[in-house]
């Protein structure tokens, strides 16, 4: 991964063969680490280390990581959590992400899923530490809140570019009307949801994406942007 200078990731595991294994790949990618093999050096870490991403194992014994996140996450801290949890199970998804976690991942997982994951999250969440992001076709300049797709410069609203970006930093993920519309428009929207269909109809015309192949519909889940 490029551009990575100076950006902290806390690794929390209560096995130290993980966090070896995965200390040794990420300072290799240019990532400054520290690593808690319990919940409670986590929270203390992160006072002293203040990370840009914790990478947070579910099952430690005392504090587990749901009270890690819920605790990170109190403050309305923007620090993105990653949680690893050895069972794919949904209620283990939902209360992660119901207190507050960003992303999570089943163990065993692939480095570079990891790596991907991490990277979603720097770009959606501290889209300052890129100047430039290049994903696939998508090139997106966001202080210039500029999005070059392939070599054209797209024309895009001031709500269009951050719903094109927030489709592009997550790409290969599906995201719900109610997750664009709190991300794009805000928690506080009052509106309808159908503007969102209305955003993403005009996204595909710039695009020239007749075909809904870039930007498709999942229906009754919301929508992802893929290409090949």
């Amino acid at each position: 991964m490029k551009n990575v200078k100076d950006i902290r990731i806390l690794l929390v595991d209560d096995e130290p063969h993980i966090l070896q294994f995965l200390e040794f790949g990420l300072v290799n990618e240019g990532f400054e680490i520290r690593t808690a093999l319990d919940g409670m050096s986590a929270i203390n870490l992160v006072r002293e280390f203040q990370p840009h991403v914790v990478i947070l194992d579910v099952m430690m014994p005392g504090m587990d990581g749901f009270e890690v996140c819920r605790l990170l996450k109190k403050n309305g801290s923007n620090i993105a959590v990653i949680m690893l949890t050895a069972k794919d199970e949904v209620e283990d998804r939902v209360k992660g992400l119901t207190i507050g976690a960003d992303d999570y991942l089943v163990k065993p997982f692939s480095f570079e899923e990891l790596l991907a994951r991490i990277e979603a999250r720097l770009r959606n969440q501290f889209p300052g530490v890129f100047r430039e992001i290049a994903i696939g076709p998508f090139r997106i300049d966001d202080p210039r809140k500029e999005i070059i797709f392939g070599e054209r410069s797209l024309e895009l609203s001031p709500t269009e570019y951050e719903l094109l970006k927030f489709l592009v930093v997550n790409h290969g993920i599906v995201l719900s009307k109610t997750k664009i519309l709190e991300k794009v428009w805000g928690y506080d929207f009052g509106g309808e949801e159908n503007i969102v269909e209305v955003y993403i109809r005009s996204l595909r015309d710039k695009l020239g994406d007749k075909e809904h192949r870039l930007i498709r519909t999942l229906r009754g889940a919301g929508y992802r942007l893929d290409w090949s």
